[in-house]
Protein backbone atom coordinates (compact mmCIF):
# COMPACT_ATOMS: atom_id res chain seq x y z
CA UNK A 1 0.00 0.00 0.00
CA UNK A 2 1.55 3.90 -0.95
CA UNK A 3 2.29 6.13 2.15
CA UNK A 4 -0.40 8.32 0.62
CA UNK A 5 -2.98 5.59 0.83
CA UNK A 6 -2.14 4.99 4.11
CA UNK A 7 -2.35 8.36 5.05
CA UNK A 8 -5.37 8.70 3.98
CA UNK A 9 -6.84 6.22 5.36
CA UNK A 10 -5.54 7.49 9.15
CA UNK A 11 -7.14 10.90 8.10
CA UNK A 12 -10.30 9.60 7.12
CA UNK A 13 -10.31 6.70 10.23
CA UNK A 14 -9.88 9.55 12.32
CA UNK A 15 -12.06 11.97 10.91
CA UNK A 16 -15.01 9.08 11.00
CA UNK A 17 -14.02 8.62 15.27
CA UNK A 18 -13.98 12.11 15.68
CA UNK A 19 -17.52 12.30 14.17
CA UNK A 20 -18.89 9.36 16.47
CA UNK A 21 -17.23 10.98 19.50
CA UNK A 22 -19.98 13.06 21.53
CA UNK A 23 -18.97 16.93 22.52
CA UNK A 24 -20.35 19.26 24.21
CA UNK A 25 -21.87 22.46 22.84
CA UNK A 26 -19.90 25.39 21.11
CA UNK A 27 -17.64 26.83 24.75
CA UNK A 28 -15.19 29.65 25.07
CA UNK A 29 -11.64 29.10 24.22
CA UNK A 30 -10.20 25.32 25.10
CA UNK A 31 -8.13 25.80 28.35
CA UNK A 32 -5.74 24.03 30.73
CA UNK A 33 -7.67 22.81 34.10
CA UNK A 34 -4.65 23.62 35.63
CA UNK A 35 -3.03 21.03 38.56
CA UNK A 36 -5.42 19.41 40.04
CA UNK A 37 -6.63 19.70 43.55
CA UNK A 38 -7.25 17.06 46.31
CA UNK A 39 -5.20 14.63 47.13
CA UNK A 40 -1.93 13.30 46.14
CA UNK A 41 -2.94 9.72 45.07
CA UNK A 42 0.88 9.09 45.06
CA UNK A 43 4.01 8.86 46.98
CA UNK A 44 2.75 5.57 49.04
CA UNK A 45 4.03 1.47 48.35
CA UNK A 46 2.52 -0.19 45.52
CA UNK A 47 0.17 -2.71 46.83
CA UNK A 48 0.93 -6.42 47.64
CA UNK A 49 4.44 -6.30 49.04
CA UNK A 50 5.13 -8.93 51.72
CA UNK A 51 8.20 -9.68 54.14
CA UNK A 52 10.80 -7.47 54.39
CA UNK A 53 9.78 -5.40 51.65
CA UNK A 54 7.55 -2.41 53.20
CA UNK A 55 10.85 -2.30 55.42
CA UNK A 56 13.05 -1.79 52.17
CA UNK A 57 10.13 1.09 50.99
CA UNK A 58 10.77 2.55 54.29
CA UNK A 59 13.97 2.89 54.88
CA UNK A 60 14.25 4.07 50.82
CA UNK A 61 11.87 6.76 51.35
CA UNK A 62 13.82 7.90 54.56
CA UNK A 63 17.34 8.00 52.48
CA UNK A 64 15.30 9.70 48.97
CA UNK A 65 14.30 12.55 51.52
CA UNK A 66 17.13 13.16 53.78
CA UNK A 67 19.41 16.31 52.96
CA UNK A 68 23.10 15.58 52.57
CA UNK A 69 25.71 17.65 53.74
CA UNK A 70 29.21 18.38 52.86
CA UNK A 71 30.75 16.04 55.03
CA UNK A 72 28.32 13.51 53.86
CA UNK A 73 30.32 14.19 49.86
CA UNK A 74 28.21 16.53 48.52
CA UNK A 75 30.12 18.32 46.09
CA UNK A 76 32.52 19.88 44.96
CA UNK A 77 29.97 20.73 42.56
CA UNK A 78 26.37 19.67 42.91
CA UNK A 79 22.55 20.70 42.00
CA UNK A 80 20.79 20.53 45.21
CA UNK A 81 21.22 18.03 48.53
CA UNK A 82 18.49 15.82 48.33
CA UNK A 83 16.71 13.56 45.85
CA UNK A 84 13.08 14.68 47.63
CA UNK A 85 13.59 18.20 46.99
CA UNK A 86 13.66 18.09 43.12
CA UNK A 87 11.13 15.29 43.06
CA UNK A 88 8.47 16.56 45.22
CA UNK A 89 5.24 17.46 43.32
CA UNK A 90 2.72 16.53 44.31
CA UNK A 91 4.45 14.03 46.63
CA UNK A 92 7.81 12.56 47.26
CA UNK A 93 8.81 11.17 43.82
CA UNK A 94 7.32 13.19 41.61
CA UNK A 95 8.02 16.31 39.93
CA UNK A 96 9.39 20.24 40.24
CA UNK A 97 7.48 21.64 42.57
CA UNK A 98 5.92 25.48 42.33
CA UNK A 99 8.43 26.93 44.98
CA UNK A 100 12.17 26.25 43.47
CA UNK A 101 13.90 24.57 46.62
CA UNK A 102 17.32 25.37 44.23
CA UNK A 103 16.87 29.03 46.15
CA UNK A 104 18.01 27.39 49.62
CA UNK A 105 21.21 27.44 48.00
CA UNK A 106 22.42 30.92 49.11
CA UNK A 107 19.70 30.71 52.10
CA UNK A 108 19.45 28.59 54.70
CA UNK A 109 21.74 25.86 53.48
CA UNK A 110 24.30 28.40 54.01
CA UNK A 111 26.58 27.58 50.35
CA UNK A 112 27.86 31.56 50.21
CA UNK A 113 29.80 30.85 47.52
CA UNK A 114 27.30 31.14 44.64
CA UNK A 115 24.68 33.47 42.80
CA UNK A 116 21.25 31.92 41.29
CA UNK A 117 21.99 31.80 37.69
CA UNK A 118 19.15 33.82 36.05
CA UNK A 119 17.29 30.92 35.15
CA UNK A 120 16.60 29.60 38.84
CA UNK A 121 13.37 31.58 39.90
CA UNK A 122 11.29 31.48 43.27
CA UNK A 123 8.71 30.01 41.25
CA UNK A 124 9.84 27.91 38.22
CA UNK A 125 11.29 25.15 37.73
CA UNK A 126 14.20 22.94 39.26
CA UNK A 127 16.64 23.31 36.09
CA UNK A 128 19.45 20.83 35.70
CA UNK A 129 21.28 22.31 33.13
CA UNK A 130 23.78 20.76 29.37
CA UNK A 131 26.02 22.60 27.48
CA UNK A 132 25.89 21.46 23.52
CA UNK A 133 29.08 22.11 22.60
CA UNK A 134 32.34 23.08 23.84
CA UNK A 135 34.72 26.45 23.09
CA UNK A 136 36.64 24.11 20.18
CA UNK A 137 33.37 23.20 18.85
CA UNK A 138 33.30 19.71 19.91
CA UNK A 139 30.15 18.32 21.93
CA UNK A 140 29.82 18.48 25.51
CA UNK A 141 26.45 17.36 26.28
CA UNK A 142 26.78 16.70 30.03
CA UNK A 143 25.52 17.69 33.06
CA UNK A 144 27.05 20.79 34.41
CA UNK A 145 26.50 21.51 38.16
CA UNK A 146 25.42 24.45 38.98
CA UNK A 147 26.48 25.56 42.82
CA UNK A 148 29.95 24.79 44.36
CA UNK A 149 30.51 24.12 47.83
CA UNK A 150 32.66 27.12 48.41
CA UNK A 151 31.96 29.03 51.21
CA UNK A 152 29.90 26.79 53.00
CA UNK A 153 31.54 26.47 56.96
CA UNK A 154 32.41 22.66 56.68
CA UNK A 155 34.03 23.33 52.72
CA UNK A 156 37.51 24.63 54.46
CA UNK A 157 40.03 26.55 51.86
CA UNK A 158 37.58 24.93 48.98
CA UNK A 159 37.29 28.19 46.05
CA UNK A 160 35.65 26.53 43.37
CA UNK A 161 33.85 29.05 41.47
CA UNK A 162 30.69 28.74 39.60
CA UNK A 163 30.37 28.20 36.05
CA UNK A 164 30.02 31.04 33.60
CA UNK A 165 26.52 30.30 32.95
CA UNK A 166 25.39 33.67 31.81
CA UNK A 167 27.85 33.38 28.98
CA UNK A 168 26.23 30.18 27.50
CA UNK A 169 22.63 31.42 27.60
CA UNK A 170 24.04 34.53 25.78
CA UNK A 171 25.78 31.75 23.38
CA UNK A 172 22.35 29.94 23.13
CA UNK A 173 24.58 26.95 24.15
CA UNK A 174 22.49 25.70 26.77
CA UNK A 175 19.38 23.42 27.95
CA UNK A 176 17.34 22.25 30.31
CA UNK A 177 16.32 19.79 31.83
CA UNK A 178 13.50 19.66 34.77
CA UNK A 179 13.06 15.90 36.90
CA UNK A 180 11.22 13.17 35.98
CA UNK A 181 8.79 11.86 37.59
CA UNK A 182 9.41 8.25 39.72
CA UNK A 183 6.28 7.04 40.36
CA UNK A 184 5.39 3.41 39.40
CA UNK A 185 9.25 3.04 38.59
CA UNK A 186 9.46 -0.57 39.45
CA UNK A 187 6.71 -1.06 36.91
CA UNK A 188 8.35 0.41 34.21
CA UNK A 189 11.65 -1.55 34.93
CA UNK A 190 9.68 -4.94 35.13
CA UNK A 191 8.51 -4.60 31.40
CA UNK A 192 10.17 -6.85 29.42
CA UNK A 193 12.17 -5.51 26.32
CA UNK A 194 9.88 -8.33 24.38
CA UNK A 195 6.81 -6.39 25.35
CA UNK A 196 8.08 -2.98 24.43
CA UNK A 197 9.16 -3.91 21.27
CA UNK A 198 6.04 -6.22 20.10
CA UNK A 199 4.28 -2.67 21.44
CA UNK A 200 6.32 -0.53 18.80
CA UNK A 201 5.56 -3.22 15.84
CA UNK A 202 1.48 -3.14 16.89
CA UNK A 203 -0.79 -0.90 14.78
CA UNK A 204 1.97 -0.28 12.35
CA UNK A 205 -0.38 0.66 9.30
CA UNK A 206 -1.92 3.31 11.71
CA UNK A 207 1.74 4.78 12.94
CA UNK A 208 2.51 5.01 8.98
CA UNK A 209 -0.02 6.97 8.19
CA UNK A 210 0.83 9.58 11.06
CA UNK A 211 4.28 9.44 9.62
CA UNK A 212 5.75 7.37 13.69
CA UNK A 213 7.80 5.73 13.63
CA UNK A 214 9.80 5.67 17.02
CA UNK A 215 12.77 2.98 18.32
CA UNK A 216 14.37 1.68 21.51
CA UNK A 217 17.36 3.52 23.09
CA UNK A 218 19.79 0.23 23.67
CA UNK A 219 22.16 -0.08 26.32
CA UNK A 220 26.01 -0.46 24.35
CA UNK A 221 27.06 -2.82 26.68
CA UNK A 222 24.13 -5.67 26.57
CA UNK A 223 21.88 -4.53 24.28
CA UNK A 224 18.83 -3.77 26.70
CA UNK A 225 16.41 -2.09 25.84
CA UNK A 226 17.10 1.23 28.32
CA UNK A 227 14.22 3.19 29.87
CA UNK A 228 14.85 5.96 32.56
CA UNK A 229 15.61 9.44 31.98
CA UNK A 230 14.09 11.68 28.90
CA UNK A 231 15.72 9.78 26.57
CA UNK A 232 15.68 6.68 27.68
CA UNK A 233 19.26 6.56 28.33
CA UNK A 234 19.56 4.61 31.68
CA UNK A 235 18.56 0.67 31.51
CA UNK A 236 18.09 0.10 35.51
CA UNK A 237 16.78 2.11 38.60
CA UNK A 238 20.06 0.99 40.05
CA UNK A 239 21.97 2.54 37.34
CA UNK A 240 19.46 5.65 37.19
CA UNK A 241 20.58 6.27 41.14
CA UNK A 242 23.90 6.22 41.31
CA UNK A 243 24.16 8.16 38.37
CA UNK A 244 21.71 11.01 39.89
CA UNK A 245 23.69 10.83 43.18
CA UNK A 246 27.07 11.67 41.77
CA UNK A 247 25.59 14.02 39.26
CA UNK A 248 23.18 15.78 40.62
CA UNK A 249 24.40 15.80 44.51
CA UNK A 250 28.41 15.45 43.17
CA UNK A 251 28.12 12.27 45.59
CA UNK A 252 30.30 9.42 44.46
CA UNK A 253 29.36 5.81 44.88
CA UNK A 254 30.28 2.51 44.10
CA UNK A 255 27.99 2.73 40.87
CA UNK A 256 29.85 5.98 39.76
CA UNK A 257 32.79 5.78 42.31
CA UNK A 258 35.18 8.61 40.75
CA UNK A 259 34.56 12.46 41.84
CA UNK A 260 33.33 14.96 39.17
CA UNK A 261 35.47 17.47 40.06
CA UNK A 262 38.58 15.79 41.88
CA UNK A 263 40.07 19.64 43.31
CA UNK A 264 42.53 18.44 46.10
CA UNK A 265 41.33 20.76 48.75
CA UNK A 266 37.82 20.47 48.02
CA UNK A 267 37.61 16.52 49.02
CA UNK A 268 35.89 16.62 51.91
CA UNK A 269 34.64 12.86 52.38
CA UNK A 270 36.51 9.48 51.70
CA UNK A 271 35.85 8.93 48.02
CA UNK A 272 33.54 7.03 46.85
CA UNK A 273 31.05 8.63 49.40
CA UNK A 274 28.24 6.61 49.31
CA UNK A 275 29.60 3.10 50.32
CA UNK A 276 28.45 -0.45 51.64
CA UNK A 277 29.28 -0.01 55.68
CA UNK A 278 28.14 -3.65 56.76
CA UNK A 279 26.18 -6.43 55.72
CA UNK A 280 23.39 -4.91 57.42
CA UNK A 281 23.69 -1.13 56.04
CA UNK A 282 23.32 -1.02 52.29
CA UNK A 283 24.09 1.90 50.38
CA UNK A 284 21.97 4.68 49.51
CA UNK A 285 22.03 4.32 46.25
CA UNK A 286 20.50 0.61 46.63
CA UNK A 287 17.81 2.49 49.00
CA UNK A 288 16.93 5.03 46.39
CA UNK A 289 16.46 2.30 43.78
CA UNK A 290 14.35 -0.16 45.95
CA UNK A 291 12.55 3.11 46.68
CA UNK A 292 11.60 4.15 43.45
CA UNK A 293 11.27 0.26 42.26
CA UNK A 294 8.60 -0.45 45.33
CA UNK A 295 7.09 3.59 44.23
CA UNK A 296 3.44 2.90 43.22
CA UNK A 297 1.77 4.55 40.56
CA UNK A 298 -0.31 7.86 40.48
CA UNK A 299 -4.37 6.97 40.97
CA UNK A 300 -6.43 8.60 38.26
CA UNK A 301 -9.60 10.45 39.54
CA UNK A 302 -12.88 9.63 37.85
CA UNK A 303 -13.81 13.84 38.15
CA UNK A 304 -12.56 16.64 40.20
CA UNK A 305 -13.44 20.43 40.46
CA UNK A 306 -16.00 21.33 37.66
CA UNK A 307 -15.26 18.22 35.86
CA UNK A 308 -16.89 16.04 35.19
CA UNK A 309 -16.77 12.12 34.32
CA UNK A 310 -18.67 12.66 30.97
CA UNK A 311 -15.68 14.80 29.77
CA UNK A 312 -13.22 12.82 31.17
CA UNK A 313 -14.51 9.91 29.51
CA UNK A 314 -14.85 11.45 26.31
CA UNK A 315 -11.95 12.76 26.25
CA UNK A 316 -10.34 9.62 26.78
CA UNK A 317 -11.95 8.22 23.61
CA UNK A 318 -10.38 11.37 21.80
CA UNK A 319 -6.76 10.65 23.46
CA UNK A 320 -7.12 7.36 21.33
CA UNK A 321 -9.10 8.37 18.20
CA UNK A 322 -6.71 11.02 17.34
CA UNK A 323 -3.60 9.09 17.67
CA UNK A 324 -2.06 10.30 20.49
CA UNK A 325 -2.02 6.84 22.26
CA UNK A 326 0.28 5.73 18.91
CA UNK A 327 2.98 6.56 21.22
CA UNK A 328 1.67 6.79 24.41
CA UNK A 329 0.53 3.36 24.83
CA UNK A 330 -2.43 3.42 27.69
CA UNK A 331 -1.03 0.22 29.29
CA UNK A 332 1.73 -2.36 28.92
CA UNK A 333 2.30 -5.78 31.34
CA UNK A 334 4.78 -6.45 33.33
CA UNK A 335 7.07 -9.75 33.78
CA UNK A 336 5.04 -12.55 35.19
CA UNK A 337 8.84 -14.02 36.34
CA UNK A 338 9.49 -10.29 38.07
CA UNK A 339 11.27 -11.27 41.35
CA UNK A 340 9.25 -8.79 43.41
CA UNK A 341 5.48 -10.28 43.49
CA UNK A 342 3.89 -6.97 43.40
CA UNK A 343 5.44 -6.24 40.18
CA UNK A 344 4.63 -9.72 38.59
CA UNK A 345 2.31 -9.53 35.31
CA UNK A 346 0.88 -6.30 36.56
CA UNK A 347 -1.01 -3.77 34.11
CA UNK A 348 1.64 -0.34 34.23
CA UNK A 349 -1.31 2.57 33.07
CA UNK A 350 1.93 4.73 31.98
CA UNK A 351 0.78 5.89 28.66
CA UNK A 352 4.25 5.31 27.14
CA UNK A 353 5.66 3.36 24.70
CA UNK A 354 9.26 4.14 26.64
CA UNK A 355 10.56 4.02 22.90
CA UNK A 356 12.58 7.26 21.28
CA UNK A 357 10.30 9.36 18.78
CA UNK A 358 11.33 12.23 16.35
CA UNK A 359 10.11 15.53 18.07
CA UNK A 360 11.45 18.24 15.31
CA UNK A 361 13.34 21.30 15.28
CA UNK A 362 11.09 22.98 17.98
CA UNK A 363 11.85 20.39 20.86
CA UNK A 364 15.11 19.54 19.57
CA UNK A 365 18.34 20.03 22.87
CA UNK A 366 21.40 18.24 20.27
CA UNK A 367 21.66 16.05 23.37
CA UNK A 368 23.17 13.08 22.43
CA UNK A 369 22.48 10.30 24.91
CA UNK A 370 22.60 6.69 24.39
CA UNK A 371 21.54 5.92 20.85
CA UNK A 372 19.30 9.26 21.15
CA UNK A 373 19.81 11.71 18.57
CA UNK A 374 19.52 15.80 19.37
CA UNK A 375 16.16 15.86 18.05
CA UNK A 376 14.68 12.48 20.21
CA UNK A 377 13.13 11.79 23.01
CA UNK A 378 11.28 9.83 24.96
CA UNK A 379 7.48 8.93 24.91
CA UNK A 380 6.68 10.61 28.68
CA UNK A 381 4.61 8.77 30.84
CA UNK A 382 1.50 10.67 31.38
CA UNK A 383 -0.16 8.93 34.81
CA UNK A 384 0.22 11.28 37.36
CA UNK A 385 0.11 14.48 35.10
CA UNK A 386 -2.82 15.70 36.23
CA UNK A 387 -0.87 16.99 39.08
CA UNK A 388 2.12 18.32 37.62
CA UNK A 389 3.19 21.81 37.12
CA UNK A 390 5.79 21.84 34.35
CA UNK A 391 5.73 20.47 30.91
CA UNK A 392 8.46 18.88 28.41
CA UNK A 393 11.96 18.16 28.99
CA UNK A 394 12.99 21.73 29.70
CA UNK A 395 10.15 22.76 31.92
CA UNK A 396 8.98 25.90 29.21
CA UNK A 397 5.64 25.77 30.06
CA UNK A 398 3.08 25.19 32.78
CA UNK A 399 0.00 25.47 29.95
CA UNK A 400 -1.15 21.69 28.91
CA UNK A 401 -2.68 23.25 25.78
CA UNK A 402 0.77 24.90 24.75
CA UNK A 403 3.06 21.87 25.61
CA UNK A 404 0.55 19.34 23.62
CA UNK A 405 0.80 22.38 20.61
CA UNK A 406 4.70 22.02 21.13
CA UNK A 407 4.76 18.27 19.70
CA UNK A 408 4.32 19.53 16.47
CA UNK A 409 7.04 21.25 14.56
CA UNK A 410 8.33 21.52 10.94
CA UNK A 411 12.23 20.06 9.38
CA UNK A 412 15.06 22.76 9.22
CA UNK A 413 17.48 20.87 6.89
CA UNK A 414 18.76 19.91 10.33
CA UNK A 415 16.49 17.95 12.14
CA UNK A 416 13.90 16.27 10.13
CA UNK A 417 9.44 17.09 11.15
CA UNK A 418 8.49 15.66 14.58
CA UNK A 419 6.52 12.24 14.35
CA UNK A 420 4.05 14.28 16.29
CA UNK A 421 2.68 16.33 13.50
CA UNK A 422 -0.15 14.33 12.09
CA UNK A 423 -1.56 13.77 15.25
CA UNK A 424 -1.09 17.65 16.28
CA UNK A 425 -2.53 18.49 13.51
CA UNK A 426 -5.58 16.60 14.11
CA UNK A 427 -5.95 18.24 17.93
CA UNK A 428 -5.49 21.79 16.63
CA UNK A 429 -8.58 21.23 14.20
CA UNK A 430 -11.18 19.88 16.83
CA UNK A 431 -13.70 21.52 18.30
CA UNK A 432 -12.99 23.42 21.17
CA UNK A 433 -15.37 21.74 23.21
CA UNK A 434 -13.36 18.30 22.44
CA UNK A 435 -9.66 20.40 23.07
CA UNK A 436 -11.49 20.30 26.54
CA UNK A 437 -12.44 17.26 27.29
CA UNK A 438 -9.07 15.79 25.86
CA UNK A 439 -7.13 18.19 28.64
CA UNK A 440 -9.51 17.57 31.22
CA UNK A 441 -8.80 13.42 30.64
CA UNK A 442 -4.95 14.07 30.73
CA UNK A 443 -5.80 16.30 34.52
CA UNK A 444 -7.14 13.18 35.57
CA UNK A 445 -4.50 11.21 35.22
Amino acid sequence: MSKARIRLLFVTTAVLLLGLAQSLPAQLRARDPGVRGGTAGAGGPIGGLTGSEPDMFTAGLEAFSEEETVKDGVGPRFNFVSCAGCHAQPAIGGSSPPVNPLTRITGDLNFKGNVLPSFITPNGPVREVRFQFNADGSRDGGVHALFVITGHPDAGSCNLRQEDFESQVRNRNIIFRVPTPVFGAGLIENITDSTILANLSANSTMKRAAGITGRANRNGNDGRVSRFGWKAQNPSLVVFSGEAYNVEMGISNEAFPIERDETANCQIATAPNDVTASAQQIPDVLNFANFQRLLAPPAPVASFGNVQATSINRGRQLFSNIGCALCHTPQLTTNPNASVAALRNKPANLYSDLALHQMGPSLADDILQGGANGDEFRTAPLWGLGQRVFFLHDGRTNDLDAAIRAHASGGNGRFGPSEANAVINIYNSLRESDQQDLMNFLRSL
